[in-house]
């Protein structure tokens, strides 16, 4: 009996200090640990223009502290109040259980004589019993509050070894925990770098998209074909695709270049011919997602010519659009229907009887080439030089000649137009053909026999 109480007291004993040390442990280690103050994170503050027209970003950085990380904050700081919580009752139960002990270790000297008086007993001094029983009484009436201490004792000591594991578990989950505050403060600033990089890029596309305040001198990239004709690329080729496609003439022909290269296309080498099943009409085609899209020749049809197979895909007719120069641009060359494209997709650009010739837009599928909307203007279409799309707004110029500007805008957003005056080098005299890239972010001209381009500078403001 003594020795299996001995088994017990010893085993109490260390749990309680192995739970006491592992509290003063614990304790050492989340004094460590406090809550970050909340900052704010990387904001994009205003953008603006250079003198050369290149966008210009201005970003305001968070003050160099602690990273935010409030909701983990927060749930560390709960963490440690529970284990603060559970370090007092642990105390408490410790100094009680201390007490215990002592009074425990009181009650065995007392246990272990009573051992040696039953010894004598059972050596057979009868004399004696008499005498020895009422001292036996009178000992084990006071150990008698012995029993409620011991069953006090072995709860709080079940009591401790609970809490001892719920320390246990909580120190492993304040751990990790803690090893992601601290030791992934660089992965979380990394993070951080990459949201900007994503917030930049977003604004690089916001910037991309604004009001056209200026147009740079013309770059003349090639001399080549008739006066009249288009060439191109695909604003929506993949990175490290720079094809480049000619197509000579406005009428009656039927064969498209590709280039591999915007050198290979200034150097007049490694080319391959397409032949379309229909001639064309105008110079209003355009090359997007790997098609191309063309008015067919004397008629209202468009057509969308697969690359990858030979094969029209799709043709639909452009319901009450005129052709065969019926509603053509003021250079004439059957360009009734210029088809172009901007950051918003695909867009056709004619007139009708209905709009007393003026010019009417409309947003087409690029995959059904169903009209998706339309909107009418009040611009005379036989009055217009040319015209190109860029964020969703119609730009048209005076002239096709001397003298040239860009002196009409219509928004699609407002369904609103105005009158404004950007100046255009009109460098070879007689444009036939002027459309936006929104990938090169560029006009693509084709200006007396001479393919050219032009930079444009856009007024951006980011909400």
């Amino acid at each position: 009996m003594c020795l299996a109480f001995e088994e017990k007291e010893m085993e109490s004993e260390e749990n309680l200090l192995s739970a006491y040390l592992l509290l003063l442990l614990l304790g050492s280690h989340f004094t460590l640990v406090g809550p970050s103050t909340p900052e704010e994170g990387w904001q994009v503050y205003s953008s603006a223009q250079d003198s050369e027209g290149r966008c210009v970003c201005t970003v305001v950085a968070p003050q160099q502290t602690v990273c935010s990380r409030d909701a983990r904050t927060k749930q560390l700081r709960q963490l440690l109040e529970k284990v603060q919580n559970m370090s007092q009752s642990i105390e408490a139960l410790d100094q009680r259980s201390q007490r215990d002990l002592q009074f425990v270790e009181k009650m065995e000297v007392q246990l272990k004589g009573l051992e040696n008086k039953f010894k004598q007993v059972e050596d057979g001094h009868e004399s004696n019993i008499a005498r020895q029983y009422k001292s036996i009484k009178a000992k084990m009436e006071e150990l008698r509050p012995l029993i409620p201490v011991l069953e006090s004792y072995k709860a709080d000591a079940l009591l401790v070894r609970q809490f001892k594991e719920e320390a246990a578990n909580v120190t492993e989950l304040l751990g990790s925990l803690q090893e992601q505050l601290g030791g992934l403060d660089y992965q979380e600033l990394h993070s951080r770098v990459i949201s900007l990089e994503d917030r930049l890029k977003a604004c690089m596309q916001r910037l991309a998209c604004g009001k056209l305040t200026g147009i740079s001198e013309p770059i003349t990239i090639k001399t080549s074909g008739s006066r009249f004709g288009s060439w191109m690329t695909d604003p929506l080729a993949p990175a490290g695709d720079n094809r480049v496609w000619y197509m000579d003439g406005y009428h009656n022909n039927r064969f498209v270049r590709e280039y591999q290269s915007m050198s290979d296309f200034m150097m007049t080498d490694n080319f391959t011919s397409h032949r379309l099943p229909h001639p064309w009409s105008g110079t209003g085609q355009v090359v997007y997602n790997g098609s191309l899209y063309f008015n067919k020749f004397q008629s209202h049809t468009i057509i969308k010519f697969d690359f990858s197979t030979s094969l029209i895909s799709r043709s639909r007719q452009l319901d009450f659009a005129g052709y065969n120069n019926m509603y053509h641009y003021s250079w004439g060359g059957h360009s009734d229907i210029d088809l172009m494209v901007d950051e918003g997709g695909l867009w056709a650009v004619y007139a009708t009887n209905q709009n007393a010739g003026n010019i009417v837009l409309s947003q087409l599928n690029p995959n059904t080439l169903q009209i998706i909307r339309s909107w009418t203007t009040n611009h005379p279409k036989r009055s217009a030089g040319e015209a190109f799309m860029i964020c969703g707004t119609l730009y048209v110029t005076n002239g096709y000649s001397g003298g040239t500007k860009v002196y009409y805008a219509f928004s699609t957003n407002s369904s609103t137009y105005e009158y404004i005056d950007i100046p255009l080098t009109n460098k070879y005299s007689h444009l036939s053909m002027l459309d936006y890239n929104p990938r090169d972010r560029a006009l693509y001209a084709w200006n007396n026999g001479h393919q050219v381009l032009y930079n444009v500078t856009l007024y951006h403001i980011i909400q």
